[in-house]
């Protein structure tokens, strides 16, 4: 019987800390969705401080001073601390991994990971410089989304250090050898197809594209409403202008919501399929991930229809997204498992 993790004397030296840093992501995820969607992703206009402040200005003459050098941007307090949480969090996300980086090189040896430690911290400082732009372009939707999904990347890759350092393999009966070499490419297909739609949902939310259509399954009251792909596709979008609160028109916005929302049939579908795939393997550990992939999807896609139904509450899409990071952790999963298997010539199942 396949457990997730290994016996902690089999694991790696870093094991813990990847994990920790795997919850420290999480947070740092919805966090920084929160802020977005709080509208707070303007609420410090100036990088890396809060109006030249470590936190943000909270005195009166703090704010005066503040308003007065930032007229186009007042002190708004319920939009400041969102923004200043998140960037700290992600600061100590990068200690983080540089704590990582140092135990890899310590016990350093060819089984211990040590690339792909650096690689996460060189692209951590590219997050945080993304981070950074978000607000020095004023919400520029194509930084947005990028850097939407450089956190959606930093926890997967993440997660995926963690599963190594784990040092778990598992094994498939020599019989299902043909099958096992299919499903690794099903599962490369399926990444590929959660990460696309992961995109399209940060392009939704960039372009407040989500509240574009109030109705389910309708969109304002029609199966095909006016749509302008050629406007919400637009990634040419001139930077300069303030993005808050978004500028495309309504027909653009209706373009993206109604594509992030075929988006989500068609990913359900290939993960259906994987589903059944993973079933079909005819090992314990692959129907265990089979049932973990159908849940997590059956809780995503109510989520999804919920953040509709309900007028988008703030919980509610917070949790949409976070359940999706988790959607992809656990392809991450499988795919890291399929590709990882070891073919048991004896029969045995492990």
């Amino acid at each position: 019987m396949m457990q997730l993790f290994n016996q902690p004397e089999l694991r790696k030296p870093g094991f813990r800390l990847a994990f920790c840093a795997c919850l420290v992501a999480v947070i740092v995820l919805g966090m920084g969705v929160f802020t977005r969607l709080a509208d707070a992703g303007l609420g410090c206009p100036d990088w890396p401080g809060c109006y030249g402040h470590i936190l943000w200005p909270n005195e009166e003459h703090e704010v005066a001073r503040a308003n007065e050098a930032f007229p186009h941007a007042p002190v708004e307090h319920d939009k400041t601390w969102p923004e200043m949480i998140h960037r700290y969090l992600a600061t100590s996300l990068g200690l983080f991994t540089i704590a990582l980086l140092v135990l890899a090189v310590r016990h350093r040896g060819p089984q211990q990971p040590l690339k792909l430690p650096i690689f996460l911290l060189g692209f951590i400082i590219l997050q945080g410089m993304f981070g950074m732009w978000t607000v020095t372009l004023k919400l520029w939707p194509q930084v947005v989304t990028a850097h939407l999904l450089g956190g959606f990347t930093t926890l997967s890759l993440l997660w995926l250090l963690t599963l190594r350092l784990n040092n778990h393999r598992w094994q498939v009966p020599a019989i299902g050898e043909a099958r096992l070499r299919s499903l690794r490419r099903f599962a490369v297909v399926a990444l590929v197809v959660v990460t696309a739609q992961i995109a399209l949902g940060g392009w939704t939310t960039s372009n407040y594209a989500a509240i574009a259509c109030p109705d389910f399954p309708h969109c304002q009251g029609a199966w095909l409403p006016p749509m302008d792909f050629a406007s919400g596709f637009n990634i040419g979008q001139h930077v300069g202008p303030n993005y808050l609160g978004g500028i495309m028109d309504n027909d653009a916005r209706v373009a993206i919501h109604v594509s992030h929302r075929i988006g989500a049939i068609f990913t359900a579908i290939v993960l259906l399929f994987m589903f059944v795939r993973l079933r079909g393997l005819g090992h314990m550990a692959a129907n265990r991930m089979s049932w973990v992939l159908l849940v997590v999807l059956i809780g995503q896609i109510l989520l999804g229809v919920s953040n509709i139904v309900f007028s988008f509450p703030i919980a509610v899409a917070v949790a949409h997204n976070l359940v999706g990071a988790l959607l992809l952790l656990v392809v991450v999963s499988a795919n890291y498992f399929l590709f990882t298997a070891e073919v048991n010539r004896g029969g045995v199942r492990l």
